[in-house]
Order: structure tokens, then sequence, then C-alpha cells
């Protein structure tokens, strides 16, 4: 269901979590209608607890362990009518949802155990795998917060307050909660200016903002153009409130994201597809406009739709490009998300394999820093990751053997979408004076 050792920000998603508006659909889990004895039984039984553990049926057809995260009533049901939101414990966040309470097996239901022995148990009958996918998922990406502070944010953050979104073409499946003002709290679904990235509570709202909202792409300076992809630099003063658009849309995509409201520090890169309609956003970066930690990333995301499309590597490679061009060496922010690290691993390896195969004689990690403009830590751990590394006569030197190479860059997949530096036409932050 989830495939977080897929080397890709953009392969995210289990499930296609979003539908072309012009009929396009996904599959739908058909539910049997109640019989008697279940009505009986629904009816006499007690709400289930937060907290309760129990098997729920996902779109899959199948039956996946859950926690009872929330409960509400269901709107003109009985006293005992609550739908659930659950949190599918194998998986990462992004699937939690509301369910009805037919989609639980209440013959599985567990009481709340000392959560402790309950891990000890549960890890005794995963596989070495189900452990890894489990920790890749829930615990990189928060690696800046204490035991304290990760449980206040997984409380404040617990229930997706947006279910879907449409924008554009699409409409797409959330996957977060992000703290939108409170006058939106009651809407399920909200209506994005593909854009301006304003948003509206009702269609109509959207279709009377489309007809005055003279933008046919994001609001700032295009410094890439190669075929129909075009890339933005939006400047987060010049153009504050779409900035701040940006983050809440963002967020609903990204767990780890600290929402921005001054945005007024950062630079936005955002990739379009473009036609004769306008630039339609695909994904984007974020940069801050002065980093003392040589960070030339802060925040990326491909939008659901275009994922699986090779845009993430773009992104990340086009953030080195423009570290390039500023002459400096650059690393992404930490935390990085479970599929940003991935993806991010996947690029050292491809740019750093390529090039000890081209190379003839030794060769320095600094060296290589200055080629790629990857920082030497960065250079440093991915080598040791890939046992490329070793310790001879009182140093470290880089194992090269050819074989061994060829085998890693298969691992890390293929590079994605090329950026033709020919093409970037781009002047760094301090020079625009």
């Amino acid at each position: 269901i989830d495939t977080p050792n897929n080397a890709d920000n953009d392969s995210a998603h289990p499930a296609d979590n979003h539908r072309h508006l012009a009929g396009e659909s996904t599959d739908f889990v058909v539910t049997q209608p109640e019989n008697e004895s279940y009505r009986k039984r629904k009816s006499s039984m007690l709400p289930l607890e937060v907290g309760t553990r129990v098997l729920c049926r996902w779109r899959d057809s199948k039956h996946h362990p859950v926690k009872v995260i929330e409960r509400r009533r269901v709107p003109s049901g009985g006293p005992n009518d609550y739908e659930y939101y659950v949190h599918y414990t194998e998986f990462n966040r992004r699937l939690d949802e509301w369910v009805k309470l037919e989609q639980l097996d209440l013959k599985s239901v567990e009481t709340v155990v000392d959560e402790k022995v309950e891990d000890k148990v549960t890890s005794l009958k995963m596989t070495r795998h189900q452990k890894r996918k489990i920790d890749e998922t829930h615990v990189e990406g928060h690696e800046e917060l204490d035991a304290a502070s990760l449980r206040e944010h997984e409380e404040f953050t617990k229930v997706k307050n947006i279910a879907t979104i449409e924008l554009g073409r699409y409409e797409i499946e959330t996957w977060y909660f992000s703290p939108f003002p409170p006058e939106y709290n009651d809407s399920l679904k909200l209506y994005f200016c593909e854009f301006c990235l304003n948003f509206m509570k009702r269609p109509e709202q959207l279709q009377r903002h489309m007809k005055k909202c003279d933008l046919k792409h994001p609001p700032g300076d295009e410094i890439y153009r190669s075929g129909t992809l075009s890339m933005f630099e939006v400047d987060g003063k010049k153009n504050k409130v779409y900035g701040q658009n940006l983050c809440y849309l963002a967020k609903l995509f990204l767990d780890h994201k600290t929402l921005y409201y001054d945005v007024d520090l950062f630079l936005f890169y955002v990739l379009c597809e473009c036609d004769d309609r306008g630039c339609h956003m695909v994904g984007y970066f974020s940069k801050e406009k002065h980093s003392e930690e040589s960070y030339n990333l802060a925040c990326i995301l491909t939008l659901p739709p275009y994922q699986r499309k090779g845009y993430g590597k773009f992104l990340i490679a086009f953030s080195y490009e423009l570290s390039k061009k500023e002459g400096k060496v650059g690393t992404p922010e930490r935390p990085l998300s479970d599929l940003g690290l991935l993806s991010y691993r996947g690029y050292w390896t491809r740019v750093l394999l390529d090039i000890l195969k081209k190379h003839k004689g030794n060769i320095s990690i600094k060296e290589l820093s200055d080629m790629t403009a990857i920082k030497a830590e960065d250079i440093l751990t991915t080598l040791q990751s890939l046992e490329l590394i070793q310790y001879r006569k009182g140093q470290h030197v880089i194992c090269a053997d050819p074989k061994v190479l060829d085998r890693h860059l298969k691992a890390a997949g293929r590079g994605g979408l090329e950026v033709d530096v020919s093409k970037l036409i781009w002047t760094p932050y301090k020079e625009q004076g």
C-alpha cells in the first residue's frame, strides 16, 4: 500500500488520490447493505473509544490494523452512531481518514494496552522489511522534535481539516492537516485558483474569481523555459499573499513542514507545465534568501497529480544548478520528509557515482564537492552508506570498483528529467540589487 522505498519524492502516495475533473475517477469499494443482525448489534453497542485498535477495510478491500484517533457523531444518526478517524498503524499518517462503522471488523476490537508492551509485541510480529518501512515513514522528518514536542505536533495535527481541494483540472485528496484561517474550519473542500493560489469555500466563488483573475502563471520572473516546462522565481516579499497561499497548500501534503507566515525571507521556485491556457503549477521548492547553514532548499513538493513523472528529481537537480551559479555548495534544510530523504539519497548517489565512473586517478571529497555543489558532509554520508569509503594506511579512500558502482547506480533508479542549464537565465538574489 505504501512504497517509501521508491527513491523519488514524486512517487509518494500509495493510492492515486486525485481525479481528473473531466470524468476520470478513482475506484471505490462498494459497501454491502447492512443486514438486520448487524443493525441490531450496531444499535446496541457503545461507541468505540479513542485509542481502540481494530481491523478496518481499506479501499483495496482488505482489512488493515488501525488505531482510532478521533470520533464524531453521524448527522441525523442515533445516539450511538459515530464515524471514526483512524490511523493505519502499518503506514504513514498520509493515509489517515474518516471511516464508517461498517468498515470496521468489530470482532477484532482490542482493548487499550500499555503502548510500550504493545510496541514490543508488534515488533516481534513484523518482518524486517515492514519494520524498516514504518521507521522510515514515522521517524524521519521529525528529528528536530523531542518526544514531548512530537506528541504535541501529532495532537495538534492529528485530524485532517480539509479532505479535498480542487486545483485546475484536478480534485485532490489531501494528506495532512494545514492551519488554514478559522473561517475555513467548516470546509471539507477548498477551491484554489491555480494561478494566484487564492482559495475559496464554494465553486461559484471560484468561477467569479476566475473571471477577474488576470494571471496565467505564477507572479514572478520566468527563469527557465525548456519545451513545455517552465520555472518561475517568486519573491516572498514582493508577492506575500501568493507565498502564504503556497505554504497553506503545501502543508496539506507535507507532514513535517513548519508553516511560515513571514514569507519575506524566502524565494519560491515554482515549476509549471505550460499550454495555451497558461502555466500550471506541478510543484515547487523554496529557498532562504540568506542562509548561514548553506541551505539551498527549504521545502520541496510535487503535487499528487504530477507525481511519478520525475519532477521531484528535476526540482532537486535545479536547486543544485542554482548553487553552482552562485558559486556555493548547498544542502537541503533539515529535517527532510521520508520521501524527500529517499529522493536526495538517490540524487546524490547518481551524481557522485557518475563522476567516479568517468574519473581517472585520485579524487578527494573536496574536489567532488566543488564539481557538484553538494556539501562535503552529504558526499561523505552518501558514500559511507554505500560502503564505498575504506580506511587504508591511515587515511580514508574511495573504493570505486566499476561493478560495484554499476550495481549502486542501478539501485538508485533513473535520474528523471534533465535540467538544460543553457535554458537557465538567472541572477543570484545577492546580485539583484
